[in-house]
């Protein structure tokens, strides 16, 4: 069904807390497994009916923020997802409870009620008031964000369709996209400032509320971390410390001499790979989206199959235009076994990530939108991010489709901003540690803290003389740290695995994508170091997995220097 046809109507949540109700009291009353199976599926189906409804309404009000009436339905899952969160955490209760719970796991797996039980330690109703409070929150911040008209060369952008300009070759006309892009951020200091002062005071408060000395273990239950731990994830910073960023800093300094500017580089400069410019897309949006539909036609008759239900049902909106919310995602519709793909497109190689990387999302949903039950069908986030990060490496080998001349230009900027994300991923990361371990911090202590982590991670930039991003606020401009804590984490994570998969490709492609299908597959039935077992890969956590494939991106990139 095409995405204009899905049909909203606002979920009845009395019938809800009814259905849930009566689901959990047949659980508890169920003479074998098979009756408690029939009475979860009865919820299951009405869970996926008001995901359904909030996917429709989130993605909708995406597209426009200043549509009144899906405005109007956010301000209702923003006040009442909470409550549907109670009813969810009473029949996950009787399900891991139930005297079939041996049956039951080897009905649905044993992994789902692993993580049943972690999201029984990530919610209490006691804490509604509060969810409440935040999404209303992030919902601010999202709206804020997405009402930049910034005047520029005779236009007024938003800050996507602003980007372009931010990676000019033209030192003059970047240098003063990068400055009005700060104007903007830093007209809106106090607010930012403001909205996040009262989320981490929420989060904080939320924490303590369910027993825990602050909101890091409560976040780590809300991001359903079921296969590693904080210790582990202290290991991954030391050795991205360790083993990335030397060699992030030596393809800076290289990309300074390349580019005739000086090092530390500024903000600034640090998007111009070249001083020639930087690859671009050939043709217009409609020849990007073309181009995406002919790779993922002729990688594979399962991508084949996946894009012509994507481009038949015009299950994408990736067109920059005013009041549209910043960003880019990939979700799932479920009621109708589909994805929908929201971005920016502005004129940038990002554009083509975007086809490439929440196309990668969505032929994983696709993929796994049969698998029973529904929680099975996708994995925890940071496994998620490997079907994306890895597909935009798959489309290598159709970059001139995409590039034209540019295509190993492409090539190279592309490998070597996977090598040089990663540290920043991990010091987005370290900066969410260390706010939530200390929530009294004032705004200045926090810019402070970002300054600090800068020079660890980031020792190629130099923060001095810059407005805003010199303060110490660049943080500000990532989303997720106000709407999604912990998650950024689990893009360095999947980096890591898409890398593996590079490597892999340039050895034996067809043995990369044997490799990734079986992995894709796996749905959500296999934790996130499970998966990278199916593919045959080490874990990202020892100290070897980070220094071979940091090493192995270094040296091909030394051989293909533009």
């Amino acid at each position: 069904m095409k995405f204009s046809e899905m049909k909203y109507s606002r979920p009845d949540m009395a019938e809800l807390k009814a259905i849930s109700e009566k689901t959990a009291e047949a659980l508890k009353n169920a003479e074998n497994a098979e009756q408690a199976r029939a009475a979860y599926d009865e919820f299951d189906k009405a869970a996926s009916g008001f995901s359904t409804m909030y996917t429709l309404t989130m993605i909708r009000n995406s597209i426009d923020t200043t549509d009144s009436f899906y405005e109007e339905e956010t301000a209702f899952f923003d006040e009442h997802s909470p409550e549907f969160s109670e009813y969810i955490q009473n029949v996950n209760k009787a399900l891991a409870e139930s005297r079939f719970r041996p049956e039951l796991e080897k009905l649905f797996g044993s992994l789902m009620f692993k993580n049943i039980d972690i999201a029984l330690k990530a919610f209490s109703p006691e804490i509604i008031p509060e969810l409440q409070e935040e999404n209303k929150l992030t919902t601010e911040y999202r709206k804020l964000i997405a009402s930049a008209q910034i005047p520029f060369k005779d236009e007024t952008l938003t800050l996507s369709q602003l980007t372009p300009y931010k990676q000019s070759a033209d030192d003059d006309i970047r240098h003063e996209a990068w400055a009005v892009e700060s104007g903007f951020y830093s007209s809106k200091a106090e607010e930012l400032d403001t909205i996040y002062d009262k989320l981490t005071a929420l989060r904080d408060k939320m924490a303590r509320k369910m027993g825990y000395e602050n909101y890091v273990t409560l976040g780590y239950y809300n991001m359903m971390r079921n296969d590693y731990t904080k210790k582990d994830i202290e290991s991954f910073r030391e050795n991205v410390v360790k083993y990335v960023v030397p060699i992030a800093d030596r393809l800076y300094r290289e990309q300074a001499e390349r580019t005739g500017v000086r090092y530390p580089l500024q903000y600034s400069d640090t998007p111009l790979r070249f001083r020639s410019g930087n690859a671009v897309p050939k043709g217009s949006a409609e020849d990007i989206l073309a181009a995406g539909r002919k790779f993922y036609t002729e990688l594979s008759p399962e991508t084949a199959e996946f894009i012509g239900f994507m481009f038949d049902n015009e299950l994408m909106d990736v067109l920059s235009r005013k009041g549209k919310a910043a960003g880019g995602f990939c979700t799932d519709i479920p009621d109708y076994k589909s994805q929908f793909i929201f971005a920016n497109f502005n004129g940038t190689a990002g554009d083509v990530e975007v086809i490439t990387h929440e196309a990668g999302h969505a032929f994983a949903g696709y993929t796994a939108r049969d698998i029973y039950p529904s929680d099975n069908r996708s994995p925890t986030m940071e496994s998620c991010e490997i079907h994306s990060m890895s597909m935009e490496f798959f489309a290598w080998k159709w970059a001139e489709d995409f590039f034209g001349d540019d295509a190993d230009k492409f090539r190279y900027q592309h490998l070597g901003d996977a090598l040089k994300f990663i540290p920043y991923g991990t010091m987005v990361d370290h900066f969410q540690h260390i706010v939530y371990e200390n929530p009294s911090l004032t705004p200045e202590e926090r810019h402070a803290e970002w300054r600090r982590l800068t020079g660890v991670y980031m020792p190629w930039i130099d923060l001095d003389g810059s407005p805003f991003y010199g303060e110490g606020r660049a943080w500000q401009r990532q989303i997720h740290i106000y709407e999604n804590p912990f998650y950024y984490i689990d893009y360095c994570l999947a980096q890591t695995a898409a890398l593996r998969f590079w490597a892999l490709m340039q050895e034996d492609y067809s043995e990369a994508w044997e490799r990734y299908m079986k992995l894709v597959r796996c749905g959500g039935t296999k934790t996130y170091s499970g998966l990278i077992a199916e593919a045959g890969f080490e874990s990202p956590f020892g100290s070897d997995a980070l220094k071979s494939i940091a090493e192995a991106a270094e040296k091909w990139l030394a051989a293909h220097k533009i």
